[in-house]
């Protein structure tokens, strides 16, 4: 069995008696940070062994995972923070396992864009999740045009190197609408900011933004 398990976005108690439970009892975890999941892992006293699973080893390490699945072996996929399979090579893996007719199945958890969503008081009956923006203003201002032709709730994730500059594009595509900019959710310095674009950047110029995004417009 391949157990597709989500782990916290950032506070450690945001995990599920179940994804303890897995985590204990399987033969192997495959985290994209061995190091990352190893501080969970030690919070709640998990001794199973781990094996690195990430972007640039996708392909040798899949049939890799592959091979111990046939044998029999049960394997945890994790990654860095929140619902593997959601921008992280556990896609790979989980359709890896589809093609190969291994058993798979979902823990639940945190998903961060989620957690912004309900939190930015915006309609939830529709939404896009577009993940994160492509780093070119000519290009990201394209993409966020082709976004407002749904009319739909748009998600995206950014950095803290690159969201002013994300924002100064959303002003120009969205206008002054207000928007929700989520930061460090989950953890002890969580913000939420309800405001139009050009009030959010002029609070990041004064405070210089810090931590992971989450955008709602």
């Amino acid at each position: 069995m391949l157990y597709i398990v989500a782990t916290p976005i950032g506070n450690l108690k945001d995990i599920t008696y179940r994804a303890v439970e897995v985590l204990n009892s399987v033969d192997l975890i495959a985290c994209e940070d061995t190091r990352h999941t190893k501080i969970l892992l030690d919070h709640y006293g998990i001794k199973t062994p781990t094996t690195s699973f990430f972007q640039h080893n996708r392909f040798s390490k899949g049939e890799y995972l592959l091979g111990l699945l046939k044998e029999g072996k049960n394997i945890a996929l994790v990654s860095d923070a929140g619902t593997p399979g959601i921008l992280d090579p556990g896609y790979n893996l989980i359709n890896l396992a589809i093609k190969n007719n291994i058993e798979i199945t979902a823990i639940p958890g945190a998903a961060a864009f989620v957690n912004a969503l309900v939190l930015s008081g915006k309609p939830a009956h529709e939404f896009i999740f577009a993940g994160f923006l492509v780093p070119r203003s000519g290009a990201r201002k394209n993409q966020l045009k082709k976004l407002l032709e749904t009319k739909k709730t748009i998600i995206f994730y950014e950095s803290c190197h690159r969201i002013l500059s994300a924002l100064a594009d959303v002003q120009e595509v969205f206008g002054e609408k207000e928007i929700a900019c989520c930061r460090e959710l989950t953890k002890k310095f969580e913000e939420i900011i309800r405001a139009n674009p050009s009030q959010i950047i002029e609070r990041f110029r004064v405070n210089p933004p810090k931590g992971e995004f989450v955008v709602v417009i």
